[in-house]
């Protein structure tokens, strides 16, 4: 693992200085609380750039609180938080999308508007949005394949377009560090196919994406390392180290249900313990 001190500044493609040979995310022995309740315990890990970090565990295990550490919305009760190389809030490289549920949809905007709002943070504080803006913005709907929306209001989404829309909106913003929530929940497994494609994308692109998911099976086949927790790290590492039966016994405890098959194991997350849902890998 690289300290900060190894780490060599640098700056990124967006001219925001940073620690280039640097993790793109590091936790240090992180804790964090919530109205005095500790909601993440001494949580470390060191992610390289382009790495793509599926974060899993039980509801309540802190999944939403770790992504918001790395957003810099929350601060550590302990520990240290860095993006490459320096605390969160000195980079305009993250981008930060959550759940769906905490959006108020009834805004009056339009998808274009929330696609150029990604450029906002690139301004100084006399300029105004360019024509420059504008084309990368309309370049980053094309991307991701929803630019014939780019009028229409953000409440005329389906769930896997408004997913589209946010992830246009990293791409806009160049996001070298982007933080999903949730993306997948309540999609069709058409609109989760086309969002993993997106989230490929991202990181081919050289922004380094880290979701949190309730999918054990996409964690354990589409990301290159698995965060497991329950407010504690369980393991972190690759689908094969941190998805073991007993890893995951010790994070989901009876909400887990495992069944030999021809296949090998097949482990269900139990939908009464899980907010209603079943998920399942081998």
């Amino acid at each position: 693992m690289k300290t900060r001190a190894a780490c060599q500044s640098g700056r990124n493609r967006s001219g925001v200085e940073h620690g280039s040979s640097c993790p793109a995310l590091r936790f240090q022995d992180v804790s964090a609380e919530y109205r005095g309740v500790p909601a993440l315990e001494h949580v470390s890990l060191s992610l390289a750039t382009s790495e793509r970090l599926a974060v899993v565990g039980p509801n309540g295990a802190g999944k939403s609180t770790l992504l918001a550490l790395a957003a810099g919305l929350l601060v550590p009760a302990t520990g240290t938080i860095e993006v490459f190389g320096h605390a969160p809030l000195a980079h305009l490289c993250i981008s930060y999308l959550p759940q769906r549920a905490s959006v108020d949809w009834r805004f009056p905007v339009t998808v274009f508007d929330v696609v150029l709002m990604g450029r906002s943070g690139r301004l100084g504080p006399l300029r105004r949005l360019s024509r420059g803006d504008r084309q990368i913005a309309q370049s980053a709907l094309e991307t991701v394949g929803i630019s014939d929306l780019a009028s229409r209001r953000i409440e005329e989404l389906s769930g896997g377009q408004q997913q589209r829309m946010f992830v246009a909106r990293a791409l806009a913003q160049q996001a070298e560090l982007v933080l999903m929530d949730e993306p997948l929940a309540a999609l069709d497994v058409h609109s989760v196919t086309g969002i993993l494609g997106l989230i490929d994308e991202l990181a081919d692109r050289g922004a380094t994406p880290v979701v949190a998911l309730h999918d054990l099976g996409i964690a354990g086949k589409r990301f290159d390392q698995v965060l497991l927790l329950d407010r504690r790290m369980i393991g972190y590492g690759s689908a094969e180290e941190v998805l073991s039966p007993e890893r995951l016994r010790e994070a989901y405890g009876s909400c887990l249900r495992m069944v030999e098959t021809e296949e090998g194991m097949l482990v269900i997350q139990d939908t009464a313990c899980s907010g209603g849902h079943v998920d399942a890998f081998h």
